[in-house]
């Protein structure tokens, strides 16, 4: 039961601090930081807030800790494109 316990307990402090490095939205320009690349992604479906989920994801994925949508388009299968920085 406290090799359970302390599994448990990993896993959740994982999830806590990998939450705590995710990429960030940022809508200012300039923005600081370096820019370190351009990514895509898309979302089926027509909310926009999976598509932002998605880019924000795929940033942390590349190691930026922010990231400024730069277009984003389509109707029922959206489409967008963010530069991140580091």
């Amino acid at each position: 039961m406290k090799k359970l316990t302390k599994a448990f307990a990993v896993i959740v402090l994982t999830a806590a601090s990998f939450a705590t490095f995710a990429a960030t939205e940022v809508n200012a320009v300039p923005v600081k930081g370096q820019s370190i690349g351009v990514i895509n992604a898309s979302a089926v479906g027509s909310n926009l807030s999976d598509l932002q989920d998605k880019l924000a994801a795929k940033a942390t994925e590349h190691g930026a800790t922010s990231y400024r949508i730069i277009s984003a388009g389509g109707d029922n299968h959206l489409y967008g494109t963010a530069e991140i920085y580091k």
